[in-house]
């Protein structure tokens, strides 16, 4: 863990949080499972690209794609037509490489393949309202709170390949709103599982454990080896990407980021 950074390398600038009428809606969403605002309403704001510029929509989707919702509401039937197009598309590419899609091996693989990129990509589809499932608590607590060494698989959105890591996220809870612990290695879990690039990801964790909980700060590290840079391109095996979010406390205050990022390092207690 030596080679993490003393100061924070990708934090975020100028980011518009919600206001706090907006958030409380939020939070008692996310606890109660209902909404004040029916319809598209206080959360829904998109950007040219089609992703959502806020951190959690009306309906718990968190940063969509632009496609996100029509895949999540998904029949049966129309699940099975995706993944059947799905794998087409993967026998062309098959064949494109000089492969025989035909033989053997291959007979399951556009198929097979299909259903593990499905996988790899649910976070789309995932809602973080249904993530958090009632898991914001009051508790007498007001110091900090993190979890490490939350293993972490995602896909670089310019070649498709892996990246895999380790995220490290801590808060400073305010008025005693704390987080279920697994549901932070969840969150992790949801935004990695898409295309990704890793500053994204890191800043995607960081906002909406800002927006879900309104902490005093919150801080998100995240070392990650890039495949694209290991089995293409530089060739760098052994090379690791380290990027950071900071809000609140942890970016305004030295010592305060300083604690976090030397709880990160140690190891054991």
């Amino acid at each position: 863990m030596s080679n993490i950074p003393s100061s924070p390398t990708a934090t975020s600038d100028n980011v518009q949080l919600l206001q706090p009428t907006a958030r409380q809606a939020l939070l008692s969403h996310a606890l109660t499972g209902h909404s004040n605002s029916p319809g598209r309403s206080y959360l829904a704001s998109e950007s040219p690209e089609g992703r959502s510029s806020t951190p959690i929509d009306f309906d718990g989707l968190s940063f969509p794609s632009v496609g996100a919702r029509e895949r999540r509401e998904d029949t049966e039937a129309q699940r099975a037509a995706r993944i059947q197009k799905i794998s087409g598309a993967v026998r062309t590419i098959l064949e494109c490489i000089g492969e025989d899609p035909d033989r053997e091996g291959l007979l399951k693989t556009p198929e097979r393949y299909a259903k593990a990129l499905m996988f790899f990509s649910k976070g789309y589809e995932e809602s973080v309202t249904h993530l958090m499932n009632k898991a914001l608590f009051q508790e007498d607590h007001d110091e900090m709170v993190i979890v490490k060494n939350i293993d972490v698989f995602s896909l670089c959105e310019h070649h498709m390949v892996p990246f895999t890591g380790k995220i490290h996220i801590g808060y400073i809870p305010k008025n005693g709103k704390v987080v279920g612990l697994s549901k932070i290695a969840r969150l992790a879990e949801m935004f990695s599982r898409r295309l990704q690039v890793q500053e994204r990801l890191t800043k995607q964790v960081a906002l909406a454990m800002q927006e879900l909980l309104d902490p005093l700060g919150v801080a998100v590290v995240m070392e990650a080896s890039h495949f694209c840079m290991v089995m293409r391109g530089v060739q760098k095996p052994g090379s690791q990407t380290i990027t950071s979010s900071m809000f609140g406390c942890f970016r305004d205050q030295g010592k305060t980021r300083e604690e976090f990022l030397s709880l990160i390092r140690r190891n054991g207690v």
